[in-house]
C-alpha cells in the first residue's frame, strides 16, 4: 500500500481501526500520532496524511493535498473473461501499469460460468483495482465492466489504434507495431482458448489489427502485461 487511497466522503470521517487501511498504518507503517503518510483522493489529488490521534475504535486523519490527480491512461484493454483469479490479478497488476479502462467480456470459447463469480456478485473486484492503483501510487482507477459482449465493447469505443493478440493468424509481433504517438490504444486479448473465427473476422470488421507475442504461450495474465508494457515503451512511458 504504498498510497493509502480514500474516497471523497471519507474525508471528514474517522476511519476504523479494523478497516484495512487502519491496520496498515499502524501494524505495517507503524505510524503514531503526528506521523505522516502518502495519501490520495481515488480520482483526485495526492498529498499527505497526519495521523492526528489513534483512539480505540477509530483513527483521526487530517490531510494536505499538493498534486493534481493524474491525466487519464490512453491504454483500454479488452479480455475474454479469464477464470476468476487470473481476473484478479489482471485487474491488479493492469491498474498498476496503467490503463483507462477494462472491458472483460463474454468470447465464444470462453467459459460461462466465470461471470457468476463472487468476484463480480460482490464487488470484489474493486480491490483489487484499489490495490493496483495503491502500488502504483496513483490515485486514478479504470473503468471495469464485466458483463458486456465483445460487440457491444466495441461499438463503445472511440478512435485510436485497435490491436488484438492472437497466436495463429497474427503476421507480425507486437513488438513491430505501429502505434500513434499520440491518441488512445485499445488492447483485445482474447480468452484462454483464443478467439473463434466469427471473433475475428469481427475484430478485423472493426478495424483491429492481429500480433503475436512470439512463440511462446503465455498465460491470460502474463499476455495482458507483456503486451501493455510494449505499448507502454512505445509511447515513451517507460
Amino acid at each position: 500500500m504504498n498510497l493509502v487511497l480514500f474516497e471523497q466522503v471519507e474525508l471528514g470521517r474517522p476511519l476504523p481501526c479494523r478497516d484495512a487501511r487502519a491496520v496498515h498504518l499502524l501494524r505495517i507503517l507503524h505510524r503514531r500520532a503526528g506521523e505522516t503518510f502518502d495519501a490520495g483522493v481515488i480520482g483526485g489529488p495526492r498529498g499527505t496524511g497526519t495521523l492526528v490521534a489513534v483512539g480505540p475504535e477509530a483513527l483521526t486523519l487530517a490531510f494536505a493535498w499538493q498534486t493534481a490527480p493524474p491525466p487519464a491512461e490512453p491504454f483500454t484493454l479488452i479480455v475474454g473473461l479469464p477464470r476468476p483469479q487470473t481476473a484478479r490479478d489482471i485487474l491488479r497488476d493492469a491498474t498498476t501499469l496503467g490503463v483507462a479502462a477494462i472491458h472483460f467480456v463474454g468470447t465464444d470459447k470462453g467459459e460461462p460460468g466465470y461471470a457468476r463469480s463472487t468476484l463480480w456478485s460482490s464487488g470484489e473486484w474493486r480491490r483489487h483495482v484499489l490495490a493496483g492503483a495503491s502500488q502504483a501510487c496513483s490515485t486514478r482507477i479504470p473503468e471495469v465492466t464485466f458483463r458486456q459482449s465483445l460487440a457491444g465493447v466495441i461499438a463503445s469505443l472511440g478512435a485510436g489504434d485497435r490491436l488484438a493478440l492472437d497466436n495463429y493468424e497474427a503476421p507480425l509481433p507486437l513488438g513491430g507495431c505501429e502505434v500513434s504517438p499520440a491518441g488512445h490504444t485499445v488492447l483485445a486479448v482474447g480468452s484462454e482458448r483464443g478467439w473463434s473465427a466469427a471473433e475475428r473476422d469481427t475484430l478485423r470488421a472493426h478495424g483491429f489489427r492481429f500480433h503475436h507475442l512470439g512463440s511462446r504461450v503465455l498465460r491470460t495474465e502474463a499476455a495482458c502485461l507483456a503486451a501493455l508494457a510494449i505499448l507502454r515503451a512505445k509511447r515513451g512511458l517507460m
